[in-house]
């Protein structure tokens, strides 16, 4: 769900992945061989401490990866690939894609693409969960912009904006 998801990715770009969007892309894709189950805290690493208690509220949990599955046929496990095609059969409901510019964020439930959050967004917002909010046809729908001040190495939180379907860094 994007107000789960987006705080971490947004935080762990700007800090951990020090705004590189090629070395984050190598991490959450490259690096793992079938998937992720959770996505955790660990994305936090780096940041100011005040930020990583306003997301997690002094919970801490690992990221898990999918690395240890045993099929039914007991074959080696797949890299889990989302497509068009696959969406549906893997019951995905959302999908977040890793652009130069920000994270489009697709509510897999209504359309095909979505509108992008931008990098600079203060992970503190808060974010919609609704996945008819997700229109590619408008902007990323805050509840609210920064949860407090914003963070001196953060920029205050601006307006996502949507557009045409951009080409994926990494998918």
């Amino acid at each position: 769900m994007p107000s789960h998801h987006l705080p971490l990715l947004l935080a762990a770009y700007q800090h951990k992945f020090g705004r590189d969007v090629e070395a984050m892309s190598r991490h959450l894709i490259d690096d793992v061989a079938v998937g992720w189950d959770e996505l955790g805290t660990d994305l936090l690493d780096g940041a100011p401490p005040t930020l990583v208690a306003e997301l997690t509220g002094g919970e801490h949990c690992p990221s898990r990866t999918l690395d240890h599955l045993i099929t039914p046929d007991g074959s080696p496990p797949v890299r889990m690939t989302v497509t068009d095609e696959t969406a549906d059969a893997q019951d995905i409901q959302w999908g977040y894609v890793l652009h130069q510019q920000g994270i489009e964020v697709i509510s897999l439930l209504h359309e095909d693409i979505g509108p992008l959050v931008d990098w600079d967004i203060d992970p503190r917002t808060a974010f919609n969960d609704h996945p008819a909010a997700w229109s590619s046809l408008d902007p990323a729908p805050a509840i609210r912009a920064s949860r407090s001040t914003p963070l001196p190495s953060a920029p205050a939180a601006s307006p996502a904006k949507a557009g045409a379907p951009r080409p994926a860094t990494r998918r």
